[in-house]
């Protein structure tokens, strides 16, 4: 997927790409990973409790029947 940085060095994350991986509003950290750049998001998007359960935030990608039998099956052998 090819983007551009612009003169004041911003870069556009285009939507697919950060639905896909998860990407919210909000403070990332970048780290420097070999000759490229990762983008990390900051906590506040990460895991967090309700009813005492941990919550994972929805990270674009769709969990249906056929992913969760496929990681059932996976676990078990």
């Amino acid at each position: 997927m090819q983007t551009t940085i612009d003169s004041a060095g911003r870069i556009v994350i285009p939507k697919a790409l950060r639905d896909e991986v998860g990407l919210r509003p909000g403070d990332v950290e970048l780290v420097r990973d070999g000759a490229g750049i990762r983008i990390e998001p900051l906590s506040g998007n990460g895991f967090y409790e309700v009813n005492g359960r941990l919550v994972i935030p929805g990270g674009g990608e769709v969990i249906d029947d056929a992913l969760v039998l496929a990681l059932r099956d996976a676990d078990r052998r």
